[in-house]
């Protein structure tokens, strides 16, 4: 297997295990949801406070985090957009360097 291809492997197989993992939360999320909601109901046995909703709630919106950092970020910010981005920056610096050299080059022939 060459570089290029390994590395679509290893970019594949991080990709899986952090849907993997997002699938783990997910049912960790309706287990833990239907224990607190249990836990709520014989625990609390004359009151009116239902503290797992809250409990749920931000749980829930963590996983929502988890959701758009599997699905969104890094879906686009890959290997790829690194590749591009680095590419970009080096362009950019090359031509500073040139457009110095170009500037020094004409200030030492302006002063001969």
């Amino acid at each position: 297997m060459d570089t290029n291809q390994h590395e679509l492997y290893e970019y594949a197989r991080d990709r899986i295990k952090q849907k993997k993992r997002l699938f783990v939360h997910f049912i960790i999320l309706v287990i833990g949801s239907l224990f607190l909601f249990v836990a709520n109901k014989w625990l609390s046995f004359h009151s009116e406070t239902n503290w797992w909703i809250w409990t749920v709630t931000i749980w829930f919106f963590i996983f929502v985090f988890h959701c758009i950092k599997v699905l969104i970020t890094d879906s686009f910010m890959n290997k790829n957009w690194e590749r591009a981005q680095i590419d970009k920056l080096m362009l950019k610096q090359s031509k500073k360097i040139e457009q110095l050299k170009n500037d020094f080059e004409n200030s030492k022939s302006i002063e001969s």
